[in-house]
């Protein structure tokens, strides 16, 4: 029998406990919650120098990341402001979790970036956490990982998987992973060069998004500060991809609260509250709306390429119509307006044709309002295909089946149609003509009123705006909203498209706006939308001229 001295006796329990701590250590980053805590433990590796700021943004982003993992999210973005470690989570710390603690180490990633030198900074980052002896102590050994190759550009591993860094538009497009990380495409100073954007947006829908080795079980993570509002993730929305939205704005903005699929919501309430004081106090976040300004502001730190409140119509301005979502609207209209802005081309680098439909009704004062019906934007050619009707089929089964098929024609009948419009305005130009002509053929000219309207003789879209803003101010232009319990306002979705485009005016994408300011001043124009003061001008009239009661000629 081996007698230990009692040195050697507390060297073994020193072991033990050393393992016993490691193994604890390794079920803590595996489980639930575990990419934040892995980060805060293997922080000092990267930043020894720095302090580890906690903040709940920080966990929001890892929760999402885990989704991921798990594959419960397939396609996410993440808005979030500068100075939130977002390329240090999802491009150095997330893959080494996913290769160490959630043994997937033939996970392959392919991350790109406006400039190569960001991601291969990254990759530098990256290998330099997989190699170090903390990391290795937990997660090397003969069954861990081992890397192969560990360049900047490239680091492989034992397990078959590897992290490749390239560009917008680089070499690494060729090449398909498991995980596309798509970090900062845009430059800030590249924001408002069209040309540039552009191209970026092209390479995103025509390169980048097929890159995965399986497009459904892989995933595609985009993560950024807004620029512009038809940057990438403006892409994103405008088409539709299906694309969960992390967003997180530095001061919180009741009317764009965001929850996700996956039971996040973010945990503010009061308006203006900020997202991580700890790092980023009030004083700090004064100067820099100082010194961004309020559109560069807006886009970087507030997630929405445009001043708080908006420009010439202001968010603010709109009034709220309670609906349930799911509910159609009960009120009787007295005049309904559709309004048509034709691009009839189905080419991405064009405008598309845009529509809104418009309801004026009176409230109980007598007040005239006026309601956002229906909004839509699209590319399309003047006629689509013709699908013929099933013998029985029911009349909305066929228009579901039929509306992938429609043309331009097709949809501003459809919608003039469903809304019960009494008059069809569209922008006097060649396209709008041809298109006037093909809907009066087709519906005789007996169902609505068509009216070209040539808008040169009204100054330029600036102008037209500035004539209709006093519309907004009065409060007499509302939109469709659910009210949740904590009385925060949720547009319909194509409301919150109108709205934010009109906030954003004049810059960037405007045709649903010029689509708006045409249908308010017919309105205006018609003597329907008549402002408060000039009611009033009526109102004193009358009482000093009153009409004379009894018949105009007595006996």
């Amino acid at each position: 029998m081996v007698v230990l001295t009692d040195r050697e006796r507390l060297e073994r329990l020193a072991v033990a406990v050393s393992e016993l701590n490691r193994r604890e250590t390794i079920r803590e980053h595996a489980s639930p919650g575990g990419l934040y805590r892995f980060i805060k433990y293997f922080w000092d590796v990267l930043e020894p120098q720095t302090k580890f700021v906690d903040g709940w943004v920080l966990q929001a982003i890892c929760l999402h990341l885990e989704a991921v993992t798990e594959g419960r999210l397939k396609r996410l973005v993440i808005n979030v402001p500068p100075g939130s470690m977002k390329s240090l989570i999802v491009n150095v710390f997330w893959p080494a979790w996913e290769w160490g603690p959630k043994q997937l180490g033939h996970i392959r990633y392919v991350s790109f970036s406006y400039g190569a030198w960001l991601t291969e900074r990254d990759n530098a980052k990256f290998r330099d956490l997989v190699t170090s002896k903390k990391y290795q102590r937990l997660y090397g050994g003969p069954e861990g990982i081992k890397t192969t190759e560990a360049g900047k550009i490239k680091i492989g591993n034992s397990k078959t998987g590897w992290k490749f860094a390239s560009s917008v538009g680089g070499v690494g497009t060729g090449e398909r992973g498991n995980r596309i990380l798509l970090d900062d495409p845009h430059n800030v100073a590249d924001g408002e060069s069209d040309l540039i954007r552009r191209d970026t947006v092209r390479w995103f829908r025509e390169s980048m998004s097929n890159r995965l080795n399986d497009m459904q079980q892989d995933a595609i993570v985009v993560i950024m500060q807004r620029v512009h509002e038809e940057d990438v993730c403006g892409t994103i929305l405008d088409d539709g991809l299906p694309y969960e939205f992390l967003v997180i704005p530095m001061e919180y903005d009741p009317g764009r609260h965001c929850s996700t699929s996956i039971g996040w919501s973010d945990p503010r309430s009061v308006d203006g509250e900020l997202a991580w004081p700890e790092r980023f106090p009030q004083e700090v976040v004064d100067s820099l709306k100082t010194t961004l300004g309020p559109y560069a502001y807006s886009g970087q730190y507030q997630q929405s390429p445009e001043p708080r409140g908006g420009g010439i119509f202001k968010r603010d301005w709109w009034v709220p119509h309670a609906v349930p979502l799911g509910t159609p609207l009960k009120l009787t209209f007295e005049y309904v307006v559709g309004s048509l802005d034709t691009a009839y081309t189905t080419k991405d680098e064009n405008d598309p044709s845009a529509m809104t439909v418009w309801g004026l009704h009176y409230d109980h004062r007598g007040h005239p309002k006026i309601l956002l019906l229906n909004a839509w934007e699209k590319r399309l050619e003047i006629h689509g295909q013709e699908v013929p009707r099933y013998i029985g089929e029911k009349h909305e089964d066929y228009i579901r089946r039929a509306q992938p098929s429609w043309g331009l024609v097709e949809w501003v009948i459809y919608t003039c149609r469903r809304f019960k419009v009494d008059r069809l305005i569209i922008e006097s130009k060649a396209a709008g003509h041809s298109t006037a002509q093909e809907v009066r053929r087709l519906t005789h000219g007996h169902e609505w009123a068509v009216m070209l309207k040539d808008p040169k003789g009204e100054g330029d879209k600036v102008a037209r705006a500035y004539a209709i803003q006093h519309l907004f101010s009065e409060g007499m232009i509302c939109a469709p909203a659910e009210i949740d319990e904590h009385d925060n306002v949720i547009w319909r979705e194509f409301a919150d498209k109108v709205i934010s485009q009109a906030s954003r005016f004049p810059k960037g994408h405007d045709d649903l706006v010029d689509t708006m300011t045409q249908a308010l001043r017919h309105f205006r124009e018609s003597g329907l939308a008549i402002r408060r003061e000039e009611q009033q001008a009526i109102n004193d009239q009358e009482m000093a001229y009153p009409s004379k009661s009894g018949a105009l000629y007595p006996g």
